[in-house]
């Protein structure tokens, strides 16, 4: 099935193809090629074999029932390749179909790479199709607001100033009901770390910095949260191919911790933040090292409990599972710390398989979500591998410490009737922890 028998209509895609012509295209893609890219896409478009290798490792491949223009180096043909071929010359159509194919049909979760037997990076070479069409002006609608959030909020979700200084005190405010003497410190100079979230959290998961809060309260720590934009480190614009906003979010996220004088940062449950700290935004700023340490939460618990800092009332029993987010096992490799942690609140942990860095990703990364309604049932029809995955375990609760694969999986769970809770590993400590009288 090729890209225009399953073309879905979104606003965003239309509109920027309505405005394209022939020559800008070309001259675009030749700007992009001459000025962006170099011997990486060379070596990867010249040293391709079209062996197929790749397509088992695709979740979109393995779902359609192994429809070769889901496999990686389909899509790779359908987008890259047909540009290279044609130096840019086709048509706004063609335009049309290569967004949606890099958008809404790539996780860029890498997976194929481990089976590429010359390891070509797919990604990448989405990641470039993306930027291309970012510079012509054709991104989905729902993730291009997304940036114009970001752009003028310097948060994803258009949360004001008040408003997320406000979240804070009322996180604050309900938590000391529980824990006395807590307090949210902000904008406290000098503390160890500052805690980074991103801003789904202040708008539709409080509760997060609620038990965020009680576990540094509990476990003694000196931290800080920030009240000045830059507190978001989330990175949509790195997945809709402005690559300018995404250099602003980065250098704002770091200077704000310079400014604080913090040692360092923690980043909360999220793997696209992460992936954008230490692998696309501080790249993109031409940074050697981090102007200021940076660790995820996953390492951050795991440091918790090798110091003994956080005491348990005791395991979860029932079988558990573990989601590997890509980001952040894949892209990082804090698969063994992630199942440290989970032991530590686990008794009885089934693997799914594949699981570490072969595991499936939730179809949600890559900033598919975030390309809105039109593509939702392409995404969750798209991981029927997943759903396989997951219910083969027998588990009734997953962990998955990445907010993206909560909303990827959600949305798989509740498709294929799993009836599997979702749980971050912050909901677990903060329900097993030793909390006040």
């Amino acid at each position: 099935m090729s890209i225009q028998d399953r073309k879905i209509e979104d606003e965003g895609l239309a509109y920027g193809v309505s405005k394209l012509t022939t020559d800008k295209i070309q001259k675009t893609f030749k700007a992009l090629i001459d000025n962006e890219t170099g011997a990486k896409l060379k070596a990867f478009s010249e040293t391709c074999m079209r062996c197929g290798m790749c397509a088992e490792a695709c979740h979109f491949f393995v779902s359609h029932d192994n429809d070769p223009s889901y496999s990686p180096v389909g899509k790779v043909s359908q987008t890259m390749t047909k540009l290279l071929a044609h130096k840019g010359k086709v048509t706004p159509e063609d335009v049309y179909g290569m967004a949606q194919i890099a958008y809404t049909e790539c996780n860029l979760c890498r997976r194929c790479v481990h089976y590429c037997p010359i390891g070509i990076d797919v990604a990448y070479i989405m990641t470039t199709i993306r930027r291309f069409c970012h510079n012509l002006g054709v991104t989905p609608q729902y993730i291009q607001d997304t940036a114009h959030s970001h752009s003028a909020t310097m948060n994803q979700m258009w949360v004001k100033d008040d408003e997320w200084i406000d979240s804070l005190f009322w996180q604050e405010d309900e938590a000391r009901e529980e824990f006395p003497n807590l307090r949210i410190p902000m904008d406290k100079e000098g503390a160890d770390f500052y805690y980074s979230v991103i801003a789904p959290e202040p708008k539709f998961r409080t509760q997060l910095i609620y038990q965020a809060a009680a576990i540094m309260n509990q476990a003694g720590c000196d931290w800080t949260m920030p009240s000045m934009p830059g507190w978001d480190n989330s990175d949509m614009c790195m997945y809709s191919g402005d690559f300018e906003m995404m250099g602003r979010l980065k250098r704002q996220h770091f200077e704000l911790a310079q400014k604080l004088k913090v040692s360092r940062i923690v980043m909360g449950e999220c793997g696209h933040a992460f992936r954008s700290i230490y692998d696309n935004g501080n790249r993109w700023l031409g940074y050697k090292d981090y102007p200021v340490p940076v660790v995820h939460s996953i390492e951050f618990f795991a440091e918790l409990f090798e110091q003994g800092r956080i005491k348990l009332t005791g395991k979860i029993q029932e079988p558990v599972t573990i989601h590997d987010p890509c980001n952040i096992v894949r892209g990082y490799g804090l698969m063994d710390k992630l199942r440290y942690v989970a032991h530590q609140l686990c008794d009885n942990i089934v693997e799914m398989y594949p699981n570490r860095e072969h595991n499936f990703c939730c179809s949600a990364g890559g900033g598919v979500i975030n390309c809105g309604p039109p593509f939702k049932k392409v995404r969750v029809e798209g991981n029927r591998a997943k759903a396989d995955q997951l219910k083969a375990t027998g588990a009734k609760i997953c962990i998955a410490p990445c907010h993206n694969c909560h909303g990827g999986l959600e949305d798989v769970i509740h498709h294929y009737d799993l009836g599997i809770e979702l749980k971050f590993l912050g909901d677990l400590i903060y329900e097993l922890m030793e909390k006040p009288e």
